[in-house]
């Protein structure tokens, strides 16, 4: 006689294609965060023995202003993102932004934290430069503000931090949310620049993705935070809180 054994099923939460569970030492293999951390170090230390006319003519021609984008220059809006500006904020805001990039590829995975960045980036850019299109056609604003500097990592953090909605406990998610929309408010009513709006739209483009991945069921669900990935994330926050009013 044949027996037949049935083996009980596995209680173990799905993980989504593409998605590692990552244990032990594998957690710290993050290639995204790495790559991206180490070209922005390299632009930087290149940029920072340039002298200052050179310095400003690159940041010029790789900015996504109005300028650029009108001529044809689409290739603006990835390089833009490998370009901080000035080295002294570098300094602060690369560690600050390497550790937000950490938390994110850890819970969301390399191929998603890298879709929710481009989708703040692009889509922030492209919606801020619609509206200054509109605003110099109408005369509502001066010509030379399409050759304003544009450049800086600000709309993909920003995209992050609000899509890390989906990491708090069900009950401060509307608090995670409305907090962040309020800040970004604040930066707009301060600082009065149209990359102000579009931290308020990076952000708001985050917290729209970090619906979905709820509306997506729990097998898209990041674990909890460990100890020290709470460090990462109270790091993330003070680099959201630095870009939108610092």
């Amino acid at each position: 006689m044949r027996m037949v054994v049935m083996a009980a099923p596995s209680k173990q939460t799905p993980v989504e294609p593409g998605v590692v569970a990552r244990s032990g030492w594998r957690r710290l293999f993050l290639p995204a965060t790495y790559g991206y951390g180490g070209l922005l170090i390299m632009v930087t230390v290149v940029l920072a023995v340039l002298g200052d006319s050179t310095q400003a003519r690159v940041i010029m021609h790789f900015s996504t202003n109005l300028h650029n984008l009108m001529r044809g220059h689409i290739t603006t809006l990835f390089s833009s993102a490998f370009l901080i500006g000035d080295t002294d904020t570098s300094l602060i805001v690369i560690p600050l932004l390497i550790c937000l990039l950490a938390l994110a590829e850890l819970k969301f995975g390399s191929g998603r934290s890298i879709r929710i960045f481009l989708a703040g980036h692009l889509g922030a850019t492209l919606l801020v430069a619609s509206g200054l299109w509109i605003a110099v056609s109408e005369h509502w604003m001066p010509l030379s503000i399409t050759h304003a500097e544009d450049v800086g990592i600000s709309y993909g953090a920003m995209a992050l931090i609000g899509a890390f909605l989906v990491l708090m406990p069900e009950r401060w998610r509307p608090t995670w949310a409305i907090t962040w929309i309020a800040v970004a408010v604040a930066g707009v009513a301060m600082g009065h620049t149209f990359t102000n709006v579009g931290h308020l739209i990076s952000v708001s483009i985050g917290l729209l993705m970090g619906c979905w991945l709820i509306r997506r069921g729990k097998s898209l669900m990041p674990s909890r935070l460990m100890r020290f990935e709470m460090v990462l994330l109270v790091t993330a926050i003070l680099l959201g809180y630095t870009i939108l009013v610092g």
